[in-house]
């Protein structure tokens, strides 16, 4: 038995040799048109008349742009099939909206192409293939508005985190004031510059709105930092960074903020025990073939300890050897001479 769809559409194709080929249009779950030289409709899958609520035509054959009530009829489509028809090359996902009175508007990609067949010389066939991405742009829509949501609650959340370690740098502060034992009062105010430091780079990740961190910028406002809450005077002492151009992403970027902090700071308390007056430290990164080497150097009293095959100071409650490790990097530590340099070195790529 005859399907009735293909009864309606295939009466003026009777003896073709090609009715398979039109049947196989016809039970196509992809909405298909196949158009003569003139986009003439010869037939149609019953799925395009299906999905986009089209009447099928008898057996007379109906202009493409004559369609349901003219919304096929659009210039640049139209234009871009009768080019094919001339031999221009094919369309391929061309984006349209099918807009239809009281119904809603389908977001449609069309591809079209001029079939290369025995008589095509005579007989121009074009066929169209229609694919409605309605719901794909919808989803893609909720997508990106909930990506949007979730980057204004981390903005929030940086915000809060920034103002939370603030607060509690200042309460740091403030106890360190009102304490009478010194050593105790030496915890507080390292707590405290320890606080300001990571505040200060959580500040400077959460302005970052690319995936990668350039590091050059990044130590400099870190060590600005903790250069204005440490050093009494900058004439006497300098912090500078001499980084090159590297950018890494964030997740490294923490830890190699959290490195710089700790050695930095530890510089400062350890190197320089008097007034210096040419006292100089300097954070310097450069990415080395498919490695890198993050070094922190002073010229200040050194660590009189290595010359003896001592432990390192500055080091022993682990920090830095725990975040080198998850960066699967080694730790160095020189003599320069005066002063000493800390090298942090990543032998290969991440």
């Amino acid at each position: 038995m005859v399907p009735p769809n293909e009864r309606e559409q295939t009466p003026d194709l009777a003896g073709t040799a090609g009715t398979l080929a039109f049947a196989l249009i016809i039970a196509s779950e992809t909405p298909l048109v196949l158009l003569d030289g003139k986009l003439g409709v010869i037939v149609a899958s019953a799925s395009f008349y299906h999905n986009f609520g089209l009447t099928q035509p008898g057996a007379a054959r109906v202009g493409f742009a004559d369609l349901g009530e003219g919304e096929w009829s659009r210039r640049q489509l139209i234009g871009m099939l009768q080019a094919i028809a001339g031999g221009s090359p094919a369309i391929e996902a061309y984006e349209m909206d099918l807009v239809r009175p009281g119904l809603p508007v389908c977001h449609l990609l069309l591809s079209a192409h001029l079939l290369d067949y025995k008589g095509a010389a005579s007989d121009t066939r074009i066929v169209l293939a229609i694919t409605d991405v309605t719901a794909a742009r919808a989803a893609d829509k909720v997508k990106d508005e909930m990506l949007r949501e979730k980057k204004l609650l981390m903005q929030e959340l940086q915000h809060r985190v920034a103002n939370s370690l603030q607060i509690i740098a200042s309460v740091l502060l403030q106890s360190a004031r009102k304490v009478n034992s010194a050593e105790t009062r030496g915890h507080l105010s390292d707590a405290h510059n320890r606080v300001m430091s990571i505040a200060t780079l959580q500040k400077q990740l959460a302005a970052t709105q690319e995936g990668d961190v350039e590091l050059r910028g990044y130590f400099t406002q870190l060590c600005h930092s903790i250069g204005a809450s440490m050093i009494a005077d900058p004439g006497f002492l300098t912090l500078s960074v001499t980084a090159d151009d590297s950018k890494v992403d964030a997740r490294v970027s923490v830890s190699l903020g959290l490195i710089v902090t700790e050695l930095v700071i530890n510089a400062l308390k350890h190197a320089f025990p008097s007034a210096p007056r040419d006292g100089r430290i300097v954070v310097d990164f450069k990415t080395i073939g498919a490695g890198w080497t993050l070094e922190v150097a002073d010229n200040g009293i050194g660590f009189p300890s290595m010359a003896d095959g001592g432990s390192h100071p500055g080091l022993g409650t682990g920090i830095v050897e725990a975040l080198a490790s998850q960066l699967d990097a080694d730790v160095e530590i020189r003599s320069t001479n005066p002063g000493t340099c800390v090298s942090i070195i990543h032998p290969k790529a991440a």
